[in-house]
């Protein structure tokens, strides 16, 4: 089963997922567009860390792509 949040960020979209990897475990996913156009998604690789709650792994991804924003965005 995969959780699904979407964030805006300043002009960018984050598309954070968590995604249920074996017992208790989730893994991030985090999908960035930026909302003006030409837009292209592109998917970002997040860490995949030991998040017990879809809630940690969502918030891992968000992490990661604010971060991701500011250095490459």
């Amino acid at each position: 089963m995969e959780t699904t949040r979407v964030f805006t960020w300043q002009n960018w979209e984050l598309l954070c997922s968590a995604k249920a990897v074996e017992a208790g475990r989730f893994a991030p996913g985090l999908t960035i567009s930026k909302q003006v156009l030409p837009s292209r998604p592109r998917e970002i690789a997040v860490p995949r860390g030991q998040h017990t709650s879809t809630d940690t792994a969502i918030d891992a991804a968000y992490t990661s792509g604010v971060e991701w924003i500011r250095n490459y965005g």
